[in-house]
């Protein structure tokens, strides 16, 4: 295997920590006694001038005085020694370093402490962890280089987890018996090494099968698509808890990590896109983690699960539902087989409750569990029970559960329904033996949601769907335009030229300035009419009452006209007023770090109202808005309900197609696109507003 830039810094042959002490608790003390007291195999030099001998090792007054060059220093000292610590690093010719504190002096000059040792890194090519974090566990080679005590044991095991807090950090490998790791870290605040390059370091080991990330934000956009696009090539998926989705958590992290936290709509369309699996809690995380770590991929077809409670069976059945999981249909075989092996009384089914009476009930179980996964139309299966050490159910269904694991290659769990339960040495043996045992029937049906999920993104990963091509003439022409335009945004008319432009279908409009064209207009588009200011600065046109609709007569018309010259100005846009249908809202954003993503959602009022909404990164195909469309609320509306007939929604995808393909193409022009709403019936899908906000950060032609 080729070397990489991190080994000096994940896998050093060779490490020396300076600030080691013996003050008890100290961090010098507990870095101390973790890495001695580890299987660490590379050497390890001590360096403290107080000290002669510490843990009964050589202990060296400075970097200048030991016998050889290493290629890693860990510097457990505080904030006002950091800079010539580092400088003493560098000219000791280490290529790696790990530094815990914080990097923030109360009396500090311009540049700032952190500025000066992430230039000082940049300048020598070294690699930091840190700083302001807790350190790295690199399990899979027994360096434990953190200055909090570790727990007794951390599992070794396929996880690669990568944490910007430090708590975040420990709450995973510090707690609990099923999840194993061959790395984990403490990224800090990344002045050097980021959180792309650990995932990258990490798809290059043997023993990686899932990545997990406590993500709070990105600091190198593209390294970091470059790091998902490599998970996907080596079909290693990745897990996600990413917190600064609401506005103050947004803040709190800006003030934590000193880095922009971003929009989460841009987020959840990256990780849509490279099938990122995003969680929402630990709990969440770790279920999933426990899932992906055993390298089981679900098959074709549903879920399956068997209980010994027909109560905890229901509470499993309703929470499927809820979460849109489907139960696997059996083949007649399967149920036969179920059947010869069930009490009387008791239905061959899928979710099974299995409990009849103590008789040869762990045979009866084995055979009804084991003719489930084998069953074809089955993915995946759990057995669920409230599992609890030393009790005999428990172990019973342990047994079968391991019996059968060996059977199959399929994904297989125990479950709870409940997690404060007694069940470590239970957990364990399940680990030990490649088998999760996920806490909480909510948890575990959102974990086989995401391998499901996930399945169907690698299904769909690798299809070579054409893509929408904009012709070139057109494009350069509206890009000078564009270019020489000066306000923050275009009008209304002038919007929906783009659009119609590049295959967006309008409503049929003209703009006036005064009665005499306002009136020929509308003998040309014909009645009924909608009129809309269109004076330069009024974006939110209904907010300064500034629209009318379903206008009928010329003599309607004149008076709104009337009114809008009087209290807005005389130019203004008629439009033709188009056949009710489903209202779709449809907007682009050109994110700086990940650029244009598209938005789909409930339109007109619903649009605020309602969280009915999906996004993904431009440009999208029709089978990516296919997609969009069937995860929302709204989609039942455009498919007809309560007698109302099908919209034409092929025409909508057209529409959101070519709109990604227009953010795409005019990322360095258009900052935003807003169509509110598009208005899809039987026949067509119309945009009938559009607002375009220009990038005005885009370089003059």
């Amino acid at each position: 295997m080729s070397k990489h830039r991190l080994d000096p810094l994940l896998k050093p042959g060779s490490i020396a920590l300076v600030g080691v002490s013996e003050r008890r608790d100290s961090p010098g003390q507990v870095l101390a006694n973790m890495v001695v007291g580890s299987d660490y195999t590379g050497e390890v030099y001590l360096v403290n001038p107080r000290y002669r001998k510490l843990l009964g090792r050589p202990c060296h007054p400075n970097l200048e005085s030991l016998p050889v060059r290493v290629d890693h220093v860990v510097i457990a000292l505080g904030n006002q020694h950091l800079e010539a610590a580092l400088k003493a690093t560098i000219e000791h010719g280490a290529k790696a370093a790990t530094i815990y504190s914080s990097g923030v002096l109360a009396q500090d000059s311009e540049p700032k402490l952190t500025d000066r040792l992430a230039k000082m890194a940049d300048t020598a090519d070294i690699e930091i962890c840190g700083i302001n974090g807790m350190g790295f566990y690199s399990v899979s080679h027994n360096l434990y280089a953190g200055i909090f005590p570790r727990a007794a044991e951390i599992i070794k095991g396929e996880i690669s987890y990568i944490a910007q807090s430090g708590s975040a950090f420990t709450t995973l490998c510090h707690n609990g018996c099923r999840l194993g790791f061959n790395l984990c870290v403490s990224a800090g605040t990344e002045i050097t090494t980021s959180v792309a390059d650990y995932m990258d370091w990490s798809l290059d080991q043997g023993d990686t099968r899932v990545i997990g990330l406590f993500l709070e934000t990105v600091r190198d956009p593209s390294a970091f698509i470059d790091a998902l696009e490599k998970a996907n090539q080596k079909n290693i998926p990745v897990v996600v808890l990413k917190i600064g989705k609401s506005p103050l958590s947004a803040a709190m992290a800006l003030t934590h990590t000193g880095a922009i936290a971003g929009n989460h709509a841009v987020f959840q369309a990256l990780f849509k896109r490279y099938g990122v699996i995003e969680v929402n809690d630990f709990d969440e995380m770790a279920s999933i983690l426990m899932l992906l770590q055993s390298g089981r991929e679900a098959g074709e077809g549903g879920f399956s699960a068997v209980f010994e409670s027909g109560g905890f069976r229901e509470l499993v059945t309703d929470e499927a539902f809820e979460l849109g999981i489907g139960f696997a249909q059996l083949e007649d075989s399967t149920r036969e087989v179920i059947t010869e092996n069930l009490d009387p009384g008791l239905k061959a089914e899928n979710p099974l409750d299995a409990w009849g009476s103590h008789d040869h009930f762990e045979e009866r179980f084995e055979a009804c569990m084991s003719a489930l996964m084998r069953d074809p139309n089955v993915a995946a299966g759990a057995f669920i029970s409230n599992y609890r050490d030393g009790y005999f159910l428990s172990e019973a269904i342990y047994r079968i559960v391991e019996a059968v694991s060996r059977q199959t290659a399929k994904p297989i769990a125990l479950a709870t329904c409940y997690s404060d339960l007694a069940n470590s040495t239970i957990g364990r043996q399940a680990h030990a033996a490649g088998i999760p045992l996920i806490d909480g029937a909510h948890e575990t049906l959102l974990a086989f949601k995401h391998l499901f999920d996930y399945r169907e993104f690698k299904r769909h990963r690798d299809k070579q769907d054409p893509l929408l091509q904009l012709e070139r003439e057109p494009v350069d022409a509206w890009q000078r335009k564009l270019a020489a335009d000066q306000n923050e945004t275009i009008g209304e008319a002038e919007a929906l030229a783009l659009l119609k432009d590049f295959s967006v279908n309008v409503v049929k409009h003209e703009t006036v300035s005064n009665v005499s064209s306002l009136l020929k207009t509308a003998r040309r588009i014909g009645y009924p009419l909608v009129l809309k200011t269109a004076e330069i600065g009024i974006n939110h046109k209904s907010d300064s009452n500034g629209v009318f609709v379903n206008i009928q007569s010329e003599v309607d018309l004149s008076e709104h006209y009337s009114d809008l010259c009087q209290r807005l100005g005389p130019k203004a846009l008629v439009s033709q007023m188009v056949a009710a249908g489903v209202e779709i809202a449809l907007g682009t954003l050109n994110d700086p770090q990940f650029g244009p993503i598209i938005m789909v959602a409930a339109g007109g009022i619903l649009v605020e109202l309602l969280s009915d909404r999906s996004v993904a990164i431009c440009p999208v195909n029709s089978r990516q808005a296919d997609e969009m469309l069937s995860s929302l609320k709204v989609n039942r509306l455009l498919q007809g309900v309560r007698g109302k007939p099908a919209v034409n929604r092929q025409a909508l995808i057209d529409a959101i197609v070519a709109l990604s393909r227009i953010a795409f193409e005019f990322h360095d022009s258009i900052a935003e696109i807003d169509i509110n709403p598009v208005l899809v019936n039987e026949h067509e899908a119309v945009a009938v507003d559009a607002l375009i906000a220009l990038n005005k950060s885009r370089t003059q032609c």
